[in-house]
Protein backbone atom coordinates (compact mmCIF):
# COMPACT_ATOMS: atom_id res chain seq x y z
CA UNK A 1 0.00 0.00 0.00
CA UNK A 2 2.78 2.40 0.98
CA UNK A 3 4.36 1.56 -2.27
CA UNK A 4 1.38 2.52 -4.32
CA UNK A 5 0.55 5.97 -2.76
CA UNK A 6 4.79 6.67 -3.21
CA UNK A 7 3.75 6.25 -7.10
CA UNK A 8 0.53 7.87 -7.00
CA UNK A 9 2.42 10.76 -5.94
CA UNK A 10 5.22 10.67 -7.92
CA UNK A 11 2.40 10.17 -10.85
CA UNK A 12 0.62 13.64 -9.19
CA UNK A 13 4.01 15.61 -9.03
CA UNK A 14 5.35 14.56 -12.91
CA UNK A 15 1.63 15.53 -13.96
CA UNK A 16 2.19 18.99 -11.95
CA UNK A 17 6.21 19.47 -13.82
CA UNK A 18 4.34 18.50 -17.25
CA UNK A 19 1.84 21.21 -16.52
CA UNK A 20 4.52 23.87 -15.40
CA UNK A 21 7.01 23.38 -18.46
CA UNK A 22 3.15 23.74 -20.89
CA UNK A 23 2.45 26.90 -19.13
CA UNK A 24 5.97 28.23 -19.59
CA UNK A 25 5.63 27.87 -23.72
CA UNK A 26 2.83 30.22 -23.08
CA UNK A 27 5.32 32.67 -23.41
CA UNK A 28 6.42 31.89 -26.86
CA UNK A 29 2.97 31.92 -27.65
CA UNK A 30 2.11 35.23 -26.33
CA UNK A 31 5.35 36.26 -28.49
CA UNK A 32 4.33 35.32 -31.70
CA UNK A 33 0.71 36.94 -31.21
CA UNK A 34 2.16 40.25 -29.88
CA UNK A 35 5.14 40.54 -32.44
CA UNK A 36 2.80 39.32 -35.25
CA UNK A 37 -0.22 42.04 -34.26
CA UNK A 38 2.32 44.30 -34.18
CA UNK A 39 4.79 46.20 -37.37
CA UNK A 40 8.29 44.56 -37.94
CA UNK A 41 9.89 47.27 -36.28
CA UNK A 42 9.13 46.43 -32.95
CA UNK A 43 9.66 42.55 -33.29
CA UNK A 44 12.45 42.44 -31.43
CA UNK A 45 11.29 44.71 -28.30
CA UNK A 46 8.14 42.09 -28.37
CA UNK A 47 10.41 39.20 -27.93
CA UNK A 48 12.65 41.09 -24.97
CA UNK A 49 9.75 41.76 -23.74
CA UNK A 50 8.56 38.42 -23.25
CA UNK A 51 11.58 37.06 -22.02
CA UNK A 52 12.66 38.99 -19.83
CA UNK A 53 8.75 39.06 -18.07
CA UNK A 54 9.75 35.08 -17.11
CA UNK A 55 13.29 36.00 -16.61
CA UNK A 56 12.66 39.06 -13.66
CA UNK A 57 9.84 37.22 -12.86
CA UNK A 58 11.02 34.15 -11.70
CA UNK A 59 13.99 35.27 -9.18
CA UNK A 60 11.51 37.81 -7.77
CA UNK A 61 8.86 35.72 -7.02
CA UNK A 62 11.33 33.72 -5.36
CA UNK A 63 12.66 36.18 -3.26
CA UNK A 64 9.36 37.31 -1.67
CA UNK A 65 6.36 36.68 -3.98
CA UNK A 66 5.68 33.01 -3.86
CA UNK A 67 5.80 33.82 0.22
CA UNK A 68 3.36 36.45 0.11
CA UNK A 69 0.73 34.17 -1.86
CA UNK A 70 1.36 30.93 -0.15
CA UNK A 71 3.16 31.45 3.01
CA UNK A 72 -0.10 31.34 5.04
CA UNK A 73 -3.87 31.28 5.30
CA UNK A 74 -4.49 34.73 6.58
CA UNK A 75 -7.31 36.47 4.95
CA UNK A 76 -4.50 39.77 3.70
CA UNK A 77 -1.29 38.49 2.91
CA UNK A 78 0.49 35.17 3.34
CA UNK A 79 3.73 36.10 5.05
CA UNK A 80 7.28 37.23 4.00
CA UNK A 81 9.46 34.08 3.23
CA UNK A 82 12.79 35.46 1.50
CA UNK A 83 13.71 33.02 -1.02
CA UNK A 84 11.50 30.57 -0.31
CA UNK A 85 13.62 29.34 2.80
CA UNK A 86 10.67 27.40 4.56
CA UNK A 87 9.00 26.15 1.34
CA UNK A 88 10.97 22.51 -0.19
CA UNK A 89 7.75 21.67 -2.54
CA UNK A 90 9.74 22.86 -5.71
CA UNK A 91 6.77 21.54 -7.97
CA UNK A 92 4.37 23.90 -6.65
CA UNK A 93 6.89 26.27 -6.94
CA UNK A 94 7.88 25.75 -10.55
CA UNK A 95 3.95 25.70 -11.37
CA UNK A 96 3.45 28.93 -9.70
CA UNK A 97 6.12 30.84 -10.81
CA UNK A 98 4.78 30.13 -14.58
CA UNK A 99 1.57 31.11 -13.92
CA UNK A 100 3.23 34.79 -12.20
CA UNK A 101 4.87 34.91 -15.32
CA UNK A 102 2.20 34.49 -17.83
CA UNK A 103 -0.28 37.40 -15.73
CA UNK A 104 2.82 39.49 -16.08
CA UNK A 105 3.21 39.29 -19.63
CA UNK A 106 -0.15 39.92 -20.87
CA UNK A 107 0.63 43.61 -20.61
CA UNK A 108 3.13 43.86 -23.36
CA UNK A 109 1.12 43.22 -26.14
CA UNK A 110 -1.52 46.18 -24.90
CA UNK A 111 1.54 48.34 -24.33
CA UNK A 112 3.28 47.85 -27.19
CA UNK A 113 5.57 50.18 -29.81
CA UNK A 114 5.65 53.00 -27.72
CA UNK A 115 6.91 51.76 -24.14
CA UNK A 116 10.45 52.42 -22.76
CA UNK A 117 12.22 49.14 -22.21
CA UNK A 118 13.51 49.98 -18.89
CA UNK A 119 10.23 50.84 -17.60
CA UNK A 120 8.49 47.77 -18.69
CA UNK A 121 11.23 46.00 -16.77
CA UNK A 122 10.71 47.53 -13.61
CA UNK A 123 6.67 47.17 -13.92
CA UNK A 124 7.46 43.63 -14.75
CA UNK A 125 9.57 43.01 -11.34
CA UNK A 126 6.75 44.79 -9.03
CA UNK A 127 3.58 42.94 -10.80
CA UNK A 128 5.41 40.00 -9.79
CA UNK A 129 6.92 40.96 -6.89
CA UNK A 130 3.49 41.84 -5.04
CA UNK A 131 0.68 42.98 -6.74
CA UNK A 132 0.23 39.66 -8.46
CA UNK A 133 0.69 37.52 -5.13
CA UNK A 134 -1.53 39.64 -2.97
CA UNK A 135 -4.61 39.02 -5.25
CA UNK A 136 -3.48 35.73 -5.83
CA UNK A 137 -3.35 34.92 -2.43
CA UNK A 138 -7.16 35.96 -1.43
CA UNK A 139 -8.09 33.26 -4.65
CA UNK A 140 -5.09 30.91 -4.48
CA UNK A 141 -3.38 30.98 -1.09
CA UNK A 142 -6.25 30.86 1.46
CA UNK A 143 -7.56 34.55 1.57
CA UNK A 144 -10.71 36.13 2.08
CA UNK A 145 -12.13 34.92 -1.00
CA UNK A 146 -10.95 31.24 -0.97
CA UNK A 147 -12.87 31.20 2.73
CA UNK A 148 -15.92 32.91 1.25
CA UNK A 149 -16.06 29.98 -1.72
CA UNK A 150 -14.78 32.17 -4.44
CA UNK A 151 -14.20 29.70 -7.42
CA UNK A 152 -11.68 30.39 -10.05
CA UNK A 153 -9.92 26.86 -10.73
CA UNK A 154 -7.24 28.29 -13.54
CA UNK A 155 -7.38 31.46 -13.26
CA UNK A 156 -9.54 33.57 -15.74
CA UNK A 157 -9.68 36.54 -12.56
CA UNK A 158 -6.40 35.44 -10.75
CA UNK A 159 -4.15 35.29 -13.60
CA UNK A 160 -5.67 36.57 -16.46
CA UNK A 161 -7.94 39.46 -15.37
CA UNK A 162 -5.27 40.68 -13.26
CA UNK A 163 -3.15 40.93 -16.68
CA UNK A 164 -5.66 42.00 -18.59
CA UNK A 165 -6.76 45.34 -15.63
CA UNK A 166 -2.85 46.03 -15.63
CA UNK A 167 -3.22 46.36 -19.42
CA UNK A 168 -5.96 48.27 -19.46
CA UNK A 169 -4.30 50.89 -16.80
CA UNK A 170 -1.07 50.76 -18.93
CA UNK A 171 -2.36 51.59 -22.17
CA UNK A 172 -4.46 54.39 -20.43
CA UNK A 173 -1.75 56.47 -18.93
CA UNK A 174 0.61 55.82 -21.68
CA UNK A 175 -1.47 57.06 -24.69
CA UNK A 176 -2.53 55.67 -28.31
CA UNK A 177 0.42 55.10 -30.40
CA UNK A 178 1.42 58.07 -33.10
CA UNK A 179 -1.36 58.04 -35.72
CA UNK A 180 -4.07 55.74 -33.82
CA UNK A 181 -6.15 58.61 -33.63
CA UNK A 182 -7.09 61.69 -36.46
CA UNK A 183 -7.82 65.38 -35.08
CA UNK A 184 -11.31 63.94 -34.46
CA UNK A 185 -10.91 60.97 -32.64
CA UNK A 186 -11.53 58.51 -35.34
CA UNK A 187 -9.43 55.36 -34.75
CA UNK A 188 -7.42 54.63 -37.90
CA UNK A 189 -5.92 50.88 -38.43
CA UNK A 190 -2.15 50.08 -37.99
CA UNK A 191 -2.41 46.60 -39.20
CA UNK A 192 -0.12 43.77 -37.52
CA UNK A 193 3.40 42.79 -39.92
CA UNK A 194 2.23 39.17 -39.57
CA UNK A 195 -0.74 37.26 -38.97
CA UNK A 196 1.28 33.94 -39.66
CA UNK A 197 3.04 34.90 -36.74
CA UNK A 198 -0.26 35.50 -34.80
CA UNK A 199 -1.60 32.24 -35.87
CA UNK A 200 1.16 30.40 -34.75
CA UNK A 201 0.96 31.99 -30.99
CA UNK A 202 -2.71 31.22 -31.04
CA UNK A 203 -1.97 27.60 -31.64
CA UNK A 204 0.86 27.45 -29.30
CA UNK A 205 -1.16 29.07 -26.89
CA UNK A 206 -4.21 27.19 -27.25
CA UNK A 207 -2.41 23.85 -27.15
CA UNK A 208 -0.72 24.74 -23.81
CA UNK A 209 -3.91 26.04 -22.01
CA UNK A 210 -4.32 22.14 -21.73
CA UNK A 211 -1.49 21.60 -18.94
CA UNK A 212 -2.54 25.82 -17.68
CA UNK A 213 -6.40 23.94 -17.06
CA UNK A 214 -5.88 20.55 -17.32
CA UNK A 215 -2.63 20.32 -15.05
CA UNK A 216 -4.15 22.50 -12.45
CA UNK A 217 -6.06 19.04 -10.70
CA UNK A 218 -2.31 19.26 -9.44
CA UNK A 219 -2.40 15.33 -10.04
CA UNK A 220 -3.78 12.16 -11.38
CA UNK A 221 -4.41 9.99 -9.03
CA UNK A 222 -8.11 9.34 -7.33
CA UNK A 223 -10.31 10.64 -9.56
CA UNK A 224 -7.82 13.69 -10.97
CA UNK A 225 -7.54 11.53 -14.13
CA UNK A 226 -11.34 12.19 -14.54
CA UNK A 227 -10.82 15.60 -14.04
CA UNK A 228 -8.45 16.51 -16.27
CA UNK A 229 -10.04 14.70 -18.95
CA UNK A 230 -13.37 16.70 -18.57
CA UNK A 231 -11.36 19.66 -18.23
CA UNK A 232 -9.16 18.99 -21.42
CA UNK A 233 -12.73 18.95 -23.05
CA UNK A 234 -14.41 21.79 -21.97
CA UNK A 235 -11.50 24.11 -22.33
CA UNK A 236 -11.20 22.75 -25.98
CA UNK A 237 -14.86 23.08 -26.67
CA UNK A 238 -15.19 26.56 -25.41
CA UNK A 239 -12.42 28.13 -27.38
CA UNK A 240 -13.46 26.17 -30.28
CA UNK A 241 -17.45 27.46 -29.79
CA UNK A 242 -15.94 31.35 -29.04
CA UNK A 243 -14.21 31.09 -32.55
CA UNK A 244 -16.98 30.22 -34.93
CA UNK A 245 -18.82 32.82 -33.05
CA UNK A 246 -16.21 35.72 -33.88
CA UNK A 247 -15.93 34.11 -37.01
CA UNK A 248 -20.06 34.50 -37.31
CA UNK A 249 -20.06 38.03 -35.72
CA UNK A 250 -17.45 39.73 -37.76
CA UNK A 251 -18.55 38.35 -41.00
CA UNK A 252 -22.14 39.88 -40.31
CA UNK A 253 -20.66 43.28 -39.23
CA UNK A 254 -17.45 43.68 -41.31
CA UNK A 255 -18.75 41.87 -44.66
CA UNK A 256 -15.68 39.22 -44.58
CA UNK A 257 -14.63 37.11 -41.44
CA UNK A 258 -11.78 39.21 -39.66
CA UNK A 259 -8.72 37.03 -39.20
CA UNK A 260 -6.89 38.88 -36.23
CA UNK A 261 -10.58 39.54 -34.50
CA UNK A 262 -11.09 35.48 -34.88
CA UNK A 263 -7.50 34.67 -33.77
CA UNK A 264 -8.58 36.41 -30.62
CA UNK A 265 -11.65 34.78 -30.49
CA UNK A 266 -9.70 31.87 -29.62
CA UNK A 267 -7.70 33.70 -26.83
CA UNK A 268 -11.11 34.53 -25.40
CA UNK A 269 -12.51 31.21 -24.90
CA UNK A 270 -9.87 30.05 -23.73
CA UNK A 271 -9.54 32.75 -20.99
CA UNK A 272 -13.47 32.52 -20.35
CA UNK A 273 -13.48 28.52 -19.42
CA UNK A 274 -10.39 28.72 -17.62
CA UNK A 275 -12.58 29.96 -13.95
CA UNK A 276 -14.92 26.84 -14.36
CA UNK A 277 -13.38 24.17 -16.43
CA UNK A 278 -13.82 21.71 -13.63
CA UNK A 279 -17.07 22.25 -12.87
CA UNK A 280 -19.04 23.34 -16.29
CA UNK A 281 -21.01 20.45 -18.63
CA UNK A 282 -20.29 20.27 -21.92
CA UNK A 283 -23.01 22.42 -22.93
CA UNK A 284 -22.24 25.22 -20.18
CA UNK A 285 -18.54 25.63 -21.80
CA UNK A 286 -20.56 25.88 -25.09
CA UNK A 287 -22.73 28.89 -24.10
CA UNK A 288 -19.87 30.37 -22.14
CA UNK A 289 -17.90 29.85 -25.89
CA UNK A 290 -20.53 32.07 -27.32
CA UNK A 291 -20.92 34.96 -24.79
CA UNK A 292 -16.83 35.19 -24.95
CA UNK A 293 -16.86 35.49 -28.08
CA UNK A 294 -19.74 37.94 -28.44
CA UNK A 295 -17.74 39.84 -25.12
CA UNK A 296 -14.26 39.56 -26.84
CA UNK A 297 -15.20 42.08 -29.81
CA UNK A 298 -18.03 44.65 -28.87
CA UNK A 299 -15.31 45.17 -25.90
CA UNK A 300 -12.17 45.52 -28.09
CA UNK A 301 -14.41 47.89 -30.00
CA UNK A 302 -15.60 49.72 -27.52
CA UNK A 303 -11.99 50.14 -25.50
CA UNK A 304 -10.38 51.00 -29.38
CA UNK A 305 -13.43 53.23 -30.56
CA UNK A 306 -15.29 54.41 -27.66
CA UNK A 307 -12.71 54.71 -24.75
CA UNK A 308 -9.71 55.56 -27.07
CA UNK A 309 -7.34 53.21 -25.42
CA UNK A 310 -4.87 51.78 -27.66
CA UNK A 311 -4.62 48.23 -27.47
CA UNK A 312 -2.71 46.78 -30.42
CA UNK A 313 -3.23 43.36 -29.48
CA UNK A 314 -6.75 42.92 -27.86
CA UNK A 315 -5.24 42.44 -24.43
CA UNK A 316 -7.81 44.18 -22.34
CA UNK A 317 -10.76 42.20 -24.34
CA UNK A 318 -9.17 39.12 -24.09
CA UNK A 319 -7.77 38.61 -20.93
CA UNK A 320 -9.58 41.55 -18.81
CA UNK A 321 -12.93 41.75 -20.03
CA UNK A 322 -13.33 37.55 -21.00
CA UNK A 323 -11.65 37.19 -17.36
CA UNK A 324 -14.28 38.92 -15.49
CA UNK A 325 -17.06 37.63 -18.04
CA UNK A 326 -16.02 33.31 -17.33
CA UNK A 327 -15.48 34.06 -13.63
CA UNK A 328 -18.63 35.34 -13.50
CA UNK A 329 -20.65 32.80 -15.63
CA UNK A 330 -19.17 30.10 -13.19
CA UNK A 331 -21.45 31.46 -10.91
CA UNK A 332 -24.24 30.82 -13.36
CA UNK A 333 -23.40 27.32 -14.88
CA UNK A 334 -21.22 25.40 -12.16
CA UNK A 335 -22.33 22.05 -11.85
CA UNK A 336 -20.16 19.70 -11.06
CA UNK A 337 -19.07 19.39 -7.08
CA UNK A 338 -15.67 21.01 -6.51
CA UNK A 339 -16.02 20.82 -2.51
CA UNK A 340 -18.94 21.54 -1.62
CA UNK A 341 -21.09 18.91 -2.01
CA UNK A 342 -23.77 20.81 -4.09
CA UNK A 343 -24.63 22.37 -7.07
CA UNK A 344 -24.31 26.08 -6.92
CA UNK A 345 -24.56 27.40 -10.45
CA UNK A 346 -27.70 29.63 -10.76
CA UNK A 347 -29.39 27.80 -13.45
CA UNK A 348 -28.73 24.59 -11.55
CA UNK A 349 -31.00 25.29 -8.20
CA UNK A 350 -28.04 27.10 -6.49
CA UNK A 351 -29.40 30.13 -5.81
CA UNK A 352 -27.54 33.52 -6.14
CA UNK A 353 -25.36 33.17 -3.46
CA UNK A 354 -22.46 31.77 -5.42
CA UNK A 355 -22.94 34.07 -7.85
CA UNK A 356 -22.93 36.83 -5.83
CA UNK A 357 -19.35 36.32 -4.32
CA UNK A 358 -17.93 35.36 -7.78
CA UNK A 359 -18.93 39.37 -8.46
CA UNK A 360 -17.51 39.98 -5.97
CA UNK A 361 -14.02 38.52 -6.08
CA UNK A 362 -14.17 40.15 -9.79
CA UNK A 363 -14.97 43.60 -8.24
CA UNK A 364 -12.62 43.48 -5.48
CA UNK A 365 -9.67 42.05 -7.91
CA UNK A 366 -10.16 44.78 -10.46
CA UNK A 367 -9.88 47.16 -7.10
CA UNK A 368 -6.62 46.11 -6.69
CA UNK A 369 -5.19 45.94 -9.48
CA UNK A 370 -6.31 49.19 -10.64
CA UNK A 371 -4.88 51.27 -7.96
CA UNK A 372 -1.30 49.88 -7.75
CA UNK A 373 -0.99 49.36 -11.33
CA UNK A 374 -2.28 53.56 -11.19
CA UNK A 375 0.34 53.90 -9.00
CA UNK A 376 2.80 52.32 -10.63
CA UNK A 377 2.85 53.46 -13.83
CA UNK A 378 2.66 57.27 -12.43
CA UNK A 379 5.42 56.89 -10.28
CA UNK A 380 7.17 55.47 -13.61
CA UNK A 381 5.84 58.04 -15.62
CA UNK A 382 7.40 60.94 -13.53
CA UNK A 383 10.27 59.65 -12.45
CA UNK A 384 12.41 57.91 -15.67
CA UNK A 385 9.82 57.95 -18.36
CA UNK A 386 7.33 55.62 -19.15
CA UNK A 387 6.66 56.67 -22.90
CA UNK A 388 9.53 56.23 -25.74
CA UNK A 389 10.46 59.73 -27.64
CA UNK A 390 8.33 60.50 -30.87
CA UNK A 391 11.45 59.54 -32.89
CA UNK A 392 12.30 56.63 -31.31
CA UNK A 393 8.22 55.74 -31.98
CA UNK A 394 8.28 56.46 -35.54
CA UNK A 395 12.13 54.10 -36.16
CA UNK A 396 10.98 51.77 -34.22
CA UNK A 397 12.03 50.46 -30.64
CA UNK A 398 14.60 47.64 -31.70
CA UNK A 399 16.66 50.05 -33.50
CA UNK A 400 16.83 52.72 -30.66
CA UNK A 401 16.29 50.75 -27.68
CA UNK A 402 17.78 47.31 -28.74
CA UNK A 403 20.49 48.13 -31.65
CA UNK A 404 18.61 45.73 -33.93
CA UNK A 405 18.42 47.88 -37.27
CA UNK A 406 15.80 45.11 -38.30
CA UNK A 407 14.65 41.52 -36.89
CA UNK A 408 14.05 40.81 -40.90
CA UNK A 409 17.46 41.64 -41.33
CA UNK A 410 18.03 38.63 -44.78
CA UNK A 411 14.57 40.14 -45.76
CA UNK A 412 14.67 43.29 -47.85
CA UNK A 413 11.42 45.60 -47.66
CA UNK A 414 11.49 45.55 -51.52
CA UNK A 415 13.28 43.13 -53.96
CA UNK A 416 13.85 43.40 -57.48
CA UNK A 417 15.54 41.19 -60.25
CA UNK A 418 16.24 41.94 -63.88
CA UNK A 419 14.62 38.90 -66.40
CA UNK A 420 16.11 38.76 -69.82
CA UNK A 421 14.24 36.13 -72.04
CA UNK A 422 12.22 34.40 -68.94
CA UNK A 423 15.64 33.51 -66.76
CA UNK A 424 16.49 35.53 -63.58
CA UNK A 425 20.13 37.21 -64.54
CA UNK A 426 22.20 38.85 -61.96
CA UNK A 427 25.25 39.91 -63.24
CA UNK A 428 28.39 39.84 -61.67
CA UNK A 429 31.97 41.28 -62.84
CA UNK A 430 34.91 40.19 -61.18
CA UNK A 431 36.81 42.29 -58.32
CA UNK A 432 40.37 43.50 -59.03
CA UNK A 433 42.90 41.95 -57.06
CA UNK A 434 44.26 45.47 -56.24
CA UNK A 435 42.55 49.25 -56.24
CA UNK A 436 42.64 50.65 -59.72
CA UNK A 437 43.93 53.94 -59.55
CA UNK A 438 43.25 57.02 -61.95
CA UNK A 439 46.45 57.04 -63.22
CA UNK A 440 46.24 53.73 -63.98
CA UNK A 441 42.94 53.20 -65.81
CA UNK A 442 41.85 52.28 -69.22
CA UNK A 443 39.78 54.56 -71.07
CA UNK A 444 36.35 53.93 -71.80
CA UNK A 445 35.92 52.48 -75.30
CA UNK A 446 33.07 54.56 -76.65
CA UNK A 447 31.50 52.77 -79.79
CA UNK A 448 30.71 55.00 -82.74
CA UNK A 449 26.81 55.48 -82.86
CA UNK A 450 24.77 54.22 -85.70
CA UNK A 451 23.07 56.61 -88.03
CA UNK A 452 20.16 56.56 -85.70
CA UNK A 453 21.11 58.82 -82.53
CA UNK A 454 18.98 59.71 -79.36
CA UNK A 455 17.38 62.49 -80.58
CA UNK A 456 16.18 60.64 -83.46
CA UNK A 457 14.62 58.16 -81.53
CA UNK A 458 11.73 57.81 -78.99
CA UNK A 459 12.79 55.78 -76.08
CA UNK A 460 9.31 55.07 -73.66
CA UNK A 461 9.20 53.91 -70.28
CA UNK A 462 6.53 51.78 -69.42
CA UNK A 463 5.48 51.12 -65.80
CA UNK A 464 2.94 48.24 -65.40
CA UNK A 465 1.49 47.45 -61.94
CA UNK A 466 -0.62 44.18 -61.49
CA UNK A 467 -1.19 41.24 -59.86
CA UNK A 468 1.64 38.44 -58.79
CA UNK A 469 -0.14 36.14 -59.77
CA UNK A 470 -0.41 37.21 -63.30
CA UNK A 471 3.79 37.94 -64.13
CA UNK A 472 4.08 34.52 -65.86
CA UNK A 473 1.21 35.36 -68.37
CA UNK A 474 2.63 39.72 -68.77
CA UNK A 475 6.29 37.79 -69.51
CA UNK A 476 5.00 35.62 -71.93
CA UNK A 477 3.27 38.09 -74.01
CA UNK A 478 5.94 40.88 -73.17
CA UNK A 479 9.12 38.06 -75.29
CA UNK A 480 6.85 37.39 -77.91
CA UNK A 481 6.68 41.05 -79.28
CA UNK A 482 10.58 40.98 -78.51
CA UNK A 483 10.46 42.51 -74.77
CA UNK A 484 13.17 40.57 -73.76
CA UNK A 485 14.38 42.19 -70.71
CA UNK A 486 12.42 44.06 -67.57
CA UNK A 487 12.95 44.92 -64.17
CA UNK A 488 10.34 43.32 -62.04
CA UNK A 489 9.66 44.52 -58.02
CA UNK A 490 7.60 43.49 -55.21
CA UNK A 491 5.86 46.12 -54.11
CA UNK A 492 2.56 46.69 -52.00
CA UNK A 493 0.24 49.24 -53.41
CA UNK A 494 -3.80 50.59 -53.15
CA UNK A 495 -6.74 51.78 -54.58
CA UNK A 496 -9.88 53.28 -54.44
CA UNK A 497 -12.89 51.07 -54.11
CA UNK A 498 -15.67 52.75 -53.55
CA UNK A 499 -18.46 51.25 -51.43
CA UNK A 500 -16.41 48.41 -50.95
CA UNK A 501 -14.90 49.31 -46.89
CA UNK A 502 -12.10 47.33 -45.62
CA UNK A 503 -11.79 46.06 -41.77
CA UNK A 504 -8.89 45.51 -39.24
CA UNK A 505 -9.84 44.42 -35.75
CA UNK A 506 -13.52 46.58 -36.15
CA UNK A 507 -11.87 49.54 -37.63
CA UNK A 508 -12.25 50.53 -41.11
CA UNK A 509 -9.12 50.52 -43.16
CA UNK A 510 -8.87 54.26 -45.25
CA UNK A 511 -6.11 52.16 -47.01
CA UNK A 512 -5.93 48.57 -48.23
CA UNK A 513 -1.88 47.67 -48.83
CA UNK A 514 -1.84 44.56 -51.23
CA UNK A 515 1.02 42.76 -52.60
CA UNK A 516 2.05 43.52 -56.20
CA UNK A 517 4.41 43.33 -59.00
CA UNK A 518 5.80 46.68 -60.50
CA UNK A 519 7.07 45.61 -64.27
CA UNK A 520 9.37 48.31 -66.18
CA UNK A 521 10.46 48.16 -69.02
CA UNK A 522 12.01 50.77 -71.67
CA UNK A 523 11.45 50.08 -75.23
CA UNK A 524 12.66 52.17 -78.91
CA UNK A 525 12.59 49.56 -81.22
CA UNK A 526 9.05 48.28 -80.17
CA UNK A 527 6.13 49.87 -80.45
CA UNK A 528 4.59 51.12 -77.08
CA UNK A 529 1.48 50.03 -78.30
CA UNK A 530 2.17 46.98 -79.13
CA UNK A 531 3.44 46.40 -75.26
CA UNK A 532 0.36 48.24 -73.67
CA UNK A 533 -2.45 45.80 -75.89
CA UNK A 534 0.08 42.68 -75.13
CA UNK A 535 0.04 43.63 -71.19
CA UNK A 536 -3.93 44.46 -71.50
CA UNK A 537 -4.63 41.02 -73.13
CA UNK A 538 -2.18 39.06 -70.82
CA UNK A 539 -3.94 40.59 -67.27
CA UNK A 540 -7.28 41.16 -67.89
CA UNK A 541 -9.81 39.20 -65.79
CA UNK A 542 -12.88 41.87 -65.20
CA UNK A 543 -12.66 41.94 -61.48
CA UNK A 544 -11.08 44.58 -59.21
CA UNK A 545 -7.26 44.91 -59.28
CA UNK A 546 -6.00 43.73 -62.89
CA UNK A 547 -3.81 46.53 -62.27
CA UNK A 548 -2.51 49.59 -64.19
CA UNK A 549 -0.51 50.95 -66.73
CA UNK A 550 1.81 53.91 -66.74
CA UNK A 551 3.47 55.76 -69.82
CA UNK A 552 6.76 58.10 -69.85
CA UNK A 553 8.69 59.78 -72.15
CA UNK A 554 12.48 59.37 -71.98
CA UNK A 555 14.66 62.21 -72.23
CA UNK A 556 18.06 59.94 -72.66
CA UNK A 557 19.94 56.30 -71.47
CA UNK A 558 23.30 55.74 -70.47
CA UNK A 559 24.87 52.80 -70.69
CA UNK A 560 27.27 52.95 -67.59
CA UNK A 561 29.66 50.30 -68.90
CA UNK A 562 30.11 51.59 -72.02
CA UNK A 563 29.07 55.20 -71.78
CA UNK A 564 26.89 54.63 -74.96
CA UNK A 565 23.14 57.13 -75.00
CA UNK A 566 20.10 56.95 -76.40
CA UNK A 567 19.62 54.12 -79.06
CA UNK A 568 22.85 52.23 -78.95
CA UNK A 569 22.48 52.08 -75.25
CA UNK A 570 19.35 49.97 -75.59
CA UNK A 571 20.49 47.91 -78.41
CA UNK A 572 19.74 44.19 -77.72
CA UNK A 573 18.48 44.99 -74.30
CA UNK A 574 15.47 46.77 -74.30
CA UNK A 575 14.88 47.20 -69.89
CA UNK A 576 15.20 49.23 -67.43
Amino acid sequence: MDELKALAGSLDTTWVLIGAALVFFMQAGFAMVETGLTRAKNAGNIIMKNLMDFCIGTPIYWFIGFGIMFGSTAPLFGKIDLFCMSTDDFATMIFQTVFCATSATIVSGAMAERTKFSAYCIYSALISLFVYPISGHWIWGGGWLATLGFHDFAGSTAVHMVGGVAAFIGAAILGPRIGKYDKNGKPNAILGHSMTLAALGVFILWFCWFGFNGCSTLGTSGDGAANAARIFYTTNLAAAVATITVMIITWVRYKKPDVSMTLNGSLAGLVAITAGCDTVTPAGAAIIGIIAGFAVVFGIEFVDQKLKIDDPVGAVGVHGICGATGTLLTGLFAYYDFGGGEKLGVFYGGGFHFFGIQALGVVSVIAWVAVTMTIIFNVLKHTIGLRASVAEEVDGLDIHEHGLASAYADFAQVSSYNNFGGAQFTPLEPMPEKPVHVDDAVPVQVKTPTETIASDTKITKITIVAKQSKFDDLKEALNEIGVTGMTVTNVLGCGVQKGKAEYYRGVQMDLNLLPKIQVDVVVSKVDPAAVINAAKKALYTGHIGDGKIFVYNVANVVKVRTGEEGFDALQGEDFF
